[in-house]
């Protein structure tokens, strides 16, 4: 991403035919009213469009210290944390939070803390609205075999809920000294003897090592470090990724009748993570690098500079339920409608549909033997 001085957003919005406050209308992809319908003629820039708007912040200015002036959501919240899965959850002040909307649990608290977090300076826009997700996953659940008849002919979407999850991407230029050993095969002719004694020539296969280094240089651009605690990261990672180059600045607008979740995955800890991802990634890159048939004893020595960072949102509609003891998340991304999600298993049908005509075979096969 191009880095620019200043990010323009357009704030809070009211409608100038009847006065509500403009959101997100995900369906027509406009900033619209919802009680008159008005859309107004300035929209927010996204993608391609937004050109040098979105910000990257320089990562070890910030490390050492990130202004007030850089805090909070650009309008009033409140949060309250689940004491069940420790999510942070944040909303509008006039909205009463009864149950977690990550976990279910009963178990909230309000949570006040002594400095807020870091702004989100920009998002990706949610795409998919309520009932497109419903009907997706109605047909995902259908899908699902050996489900509970619950699950299916529910769906179980009356726990849809839709939340801003918080992200970091990072970029940095990238610099690798490798050395290691290649290996050419070859193939040598060897006589054996079988375990009658008698001689048998064959082919077996061995190795020419041969020292060899080199260089690479790569550009990380928007390595994606999850800021959540609130949602399963494997099945995160299953509904990634989120195309960082439609982020739009962040605007209080995007994410109003949104629930956002405050990061816990703070920037020192993100930019850790981020590190180890680049330095795997890099030594896979140089390990491609390696000519031969095969190699042993890579060496890397990396070196990373220009490393910047934004911290983003990006939309997941989140389904949680409980069968028996157990309980279930069903993630789907709010953009491009990936969806990943446990798959709960009836014992019942998986004996009448599997098990029950396995014994039944077997049975009528030993009766036809006998």
């Amino acid at each position: 991403m191009t880095i620019s001085p200043e990010i323009k957003a357009l704030g809070k919005r009211a409608c100038p035919d009847c006065g509500g406050e403009m959101v997100w209308n995900a369906g027509k992809q406009v900033l619209s009213c919802p009680f008159c319908g008005f859309v107004p003629a300035e929209q927010p820039a996204r993608g391609a469009a937004v050109g040098g708007t979105i910000l990257e912040r320089d990562l070890e200015a910030a490390l050492t210290n990130v202004g007030d002036d850089h805090r909070g959501y650009g309008t009033a919240t409140v949060s309250v944390k689940c004491e069940s899965c420790q999510a942070i959850s944040v909303f509008e002040p006039g909205r009463v939070a009864q149950r977690c909307e990550f976990c279910g649990s009963p178990a909230i608290v309000p949570y006040n803390e002594t400095r807020d977090p870091i702004s989100p300076e920009s998002l990706l826009p949610v795409k998919l609205n309520q009932g497109t997700v419903r009907d997706l996953l109605k047909r995902w659940y259908a899908s699902r075999w050996f489900a509970p008849d619950r699950l299916k002919s529910s769906a179980l979407t009356d726990t849809l809920h839709g939340i801003y999850l918080p992200y970091w991407t990072f970029d940095a230029q990238a610099h690798a000294d490798w050395m290691a050993e290649s290996g050419d095969y070859y193939y040598e002719n060897v006589t054996r003897r079988d375990a009658k004694g008698n001689s048998i020539r064959t082919q077996e296969r061995r190795v020419r090592w041969y020292r060899t280094s080199g260089q690479l240089d790569h550009f990380f651009d928007d390595d994606l470090i999850p800021g959540t605690t609130g949602v399963r990261i494997d099945l995160l990672r299953k509904v990634e990724p989120f195309p960082t180059n439609e982020l739009a600045p962040y605007d209080p607008s995007f994410v109003r009748g949104w629930t956002v979740e405050r990061y816990q995955i703070d920037l020192r800890n993100a930019s850790t993570a981020s590190h180890g991802q680049m330095e795997a990634a890099l030594r896979s890159l140089c390990a491609g690098q390696v000519p031969g048939d095969t190699h042993r004893n890579l060496q890397v020595d990396a070196t990373f500079r220009d490393r910047t960072f934004k911290h983003i949102l990006v939309p997941v509609w989140l389904v949680t339920y409980t069968l028996g003891a157990k309980s279930f998340q069903t993630l789907v991304n709010g953009y491009t409608g990936v969806i990943a999600g446990d798959r709960p298993i009836s014992w019942v049908k998986v004996f009448f549909y599997v098990i029950l005509p396995i014994m039944v075979a077997l049975i009528a096969l030993l009766l036809f033997h006998n």
